[in-house]
């Protein structure tokens, strides 16, 4: 079983890294090998370190190269496009892809996690809708489960359609425990996404990442709900 998955959000702060690690987790309790890529992070620690990629490689079954797993990395947290422009550096695809197709040789499963939403500007290459199309990948699309949530997945969903990319599944992250009519939501996307639900992972599960593995599916083994 070889497979490679890009990972989108409703929008930033929506819990994309911790669903990335999360299914990393499914994986490895499946017995299969697994390994997660931030191609692009911007926000880095006094040591040069990214919260995000770190705990990708912490969820991750093999120890690939950095270079592999976060070929761009820049210090400011703000838009990576920004963030480039001011190192004066660019993001190029072919990198990107390049590291993809190396972590897809060395692991079962790979999912490489986008920053921010479906469409943040990377710079004169194109945004983060174009690297999907580039690297020609399945789409897991996680909702963060607030108010607003079903504009934001339904408008996401109409944008990965448009570029005849599969959308292989959605997982719903509970980040607001107070919002109101949770179920009645979770129907509603239930019924007009065009995927399966992988999972609802719930706000603050017991053992992080590697707790909320036991919620979710990978995709090909839930049914569209």
């Amino acid at each position: 079983m070889k497979q490679a998955y890009f990972l989108t959000g409703t929008d930033t702060g929506i819990g994309k890294t911790f669903v990335t690690c999360a299914l990393l987790h499914r994986a490895r309790q499946l017995g299969l090998s697994a390994v997660g890529l931030k191609p692009v992070a911007a926000g880095t620690d006094a040591a040069g370190r990214n919260d995000d990629v770190e705990a990708i490689r912490a969820a991750s079954s093999l120890q690939l190269p950095p270079a592999i797993v976060n070929p761009y990395c820049f210090a400011a947290a703000i838009a990576p496009h920004l963030a480039a422009a001011e190192e004066g550096r660019s993001i190029a695809f072919a990198p990107i892809a390049a590291a993809c197709l190396q972590a897809r040789d060395a692991a079962d499963i790979v999912i490489v996690e986008g920053v921010g939403g479906f469409r943040v500007p990377l710079g004169p290459t194109g945004d983060s809708a174009d690297l999907t199309v580039a690297l020609g990948l399945p789409v897991i699309f996680v909702v963060g489960m607030r108010l607003g949530c079903l504009n934001h997945a339904l408008l996401t969903v109409e944008a990965i359609a448009a570029r005849d990319l599969k959308l292989a599944g959605w997982v719903a992250n509970r980040i607001d425990p107070e919002m109101a009519r949770f179920e009645s939501n979770l129907q509603t996307l239930q019924e007009l996404l065009p995927a399966p639900l992988l999972g609802v992972v719930p706000h603050a599960p017991a053992g992080g990442p590697a707790g909320a593995a036991s919620a979710l599916n990978l995709p090909g083994a839930a049914r569209r709900g």
